[in-house]
């Protein structure tokens, strides 16, 4: 437990800082009470089980500030409403510490759901540059990053092998690979995440930002999307489906589906995020050993990925904000960072954990994954994040099912987007 007791040592380091946190933003109550005394940490479903262990570990050392965790729903989605709901119920409500998808913190700062947080309590200069974009709102930190993504391309490294070909780094080769390749060992071409939740928006900026174009500009308060680039992005996409070397089925896939499908050995490649690695190389996997993984391709070279990921925020009404912030200190310490890498298979937003030679030997796609981050574009920045997600999946899924041709699903979305931001 070397580990825990290191985190517990910064965060006496920590201490003395965070007291002004406590002086300036904390109620009356809490400033009386010191701002410390237990917790609730919301967060989306676990998928790999880490985060009530590690959370063991804070408990047992901060006895008077232990933390209980509330799992809400795996889908984003579900897990926005019932975050959503319980902060706007205003007062205290249920939840201290938010552990938030990277792009709601300008949703939840916008609407003073959250508070804002001293850049100086924080090793920011420690993460990965990108990741502290997210966290932040109008020029503020908002949040602490937690976890970070970006998509990859995973690929069945046995079969491109026999074939002779590397894995593709444009759209072109991909479609070829796909359409050719995969039908000769009985497997579909490529998949995503295509059913009408926050995946899809994911996908679809992904297609849009690989082909050079870009959704909203200044925090929402401009729509971009209509351009060349767009419907490319979303025309690639449409084809592979209308064509057949994107299987029909992945029209239902969100994370876990698609994983699944590859994981059981039905798909060429997939797109999607490198806990499917990890998962899909595990023992007992029927593709573990024989996947690969790179970056997305897009039309001419080496796509963009949406960064991903999580922040940790406090609610505006957190019974004990010291203790809050004091715990997110220690979530996002060196040595917390690493278990949660190698116990939940998170990309963690420490920067130099991706040149540490034993993960990268355990994690061989650290390396990658790092590239990707570093040139990854965040989802649309708005104030209205969950309209705007909501108006992406709704059009471009009726492009994919082809209710909709790409050029007139662009100038719809350019038309919806536009109503959303005049809000």
């Amino acid at each position: 437990m070397r580990w825990i007791r290191a985190a517990g040592r910064g965060l006496l380091v920590l201490a003395v800082v965070m007291t002004g946190y406590v002086a300036s933003g904390a109620q009356a109550g809490d400033r009386a009470a010191g701002g410390r005394g237990p917790l609730t940490l919301a967060t989306a479903g676990d998928l790999t089980g880490y985060l009530g262990p590690l959370l063991q570990g804070w408990n047992r050392t901060h006895p008077g500030e232990r933390v209980t965790l509330v799992e809400l729903p795996d889908s984003a989605d579900e897990t926005h409403a019932q975050m959503t709901t319980d902060l706007r119920g205003g007062d205290r409500g249920r939840f201290d510490v938010l552990n938030i998808d990277v792009n709601w913190t300008s949703e939840f700062a916008a609407a003073g759901w959250i508070r804002p947080l001293p850049r100086d309590c924080f090793p920011l200069k420690s993460f990965l540059p990108p990741v502290v974009d997210t966290a932040t709102y109008d020029g503020r930190l908002y949040a602490v990053p937690y976890v970070t993504n970006a998509g990859l391309l995973l690929y069945r490294k046995d079969v491109l092998a026999k074939e002779g070909v590397p894995p593709p780094r444009t759209w072109a080769e991909l479609e070829h690979d796909a359409k050719t390749i995969a039908p000769r060992y009985g497997l579909d071409g490529y998949a995503g995440q295509f059913l009408p939740y926050e995946g899809l928006t994911v996908n679809a900026a992904e297609a849009v930002y690989s082909a050079g174009g870009t959704i909203l500009g200044d925090e929402g308060a401009r729509v971009t999307v209509d351009s060349d680039a767009a419907r490319e992005g979303i025309g690639f996409l449409a084809r592979g489906l209308s064509e057949g070397w994107i299987p029909h089925k992945a029209l239902t896939y969100k994370e876990e589906e698609s994983k699944q499908a590859f994981q059981d050995g039905h798909l060429l490649f997939l797109r999607n995020w490198p806990y499917a690695y990890a998962v899909a190389s595990a023992r007992g996997s029927k593709v573990a050993g024989r996947i690969g993984a790179v970056p997305l391709p897009g039309p001419h070279g080496p796509g963009t990925s949406v960064l991903g990921g999580s922040d940790l925020a406090v609610n505006t009404h957190a019974r004990h904000p010291d203790s809050a912030a004091r715990l997110i200190a220690y979530l996002t310490s060196e040595s917390v960072q690493r278990q949660v890498l190698t116990r939940g298979a998170l990309p963690p937003v420490r920067a130099g954990l991706y040149k540490d030679p034993a993960l990268v030997r355990q994690f061989p796609y650290l390396p990658t994954l790092r590239s990707a981050v570093l040139t990854a574009a965040p989802r649309p920045k708005s104030p209205h994040y969950d309209q705007v997600s909501l108006v992406v999946q709704a059009v471009v899924h009726d492009a994919l099912t082809g209710h909709e041709t790409p050029a007139a699903a662009v100038r719809r979305l350019a038309r919806e987007l536009a109503a959303v931001s005049s809000r």
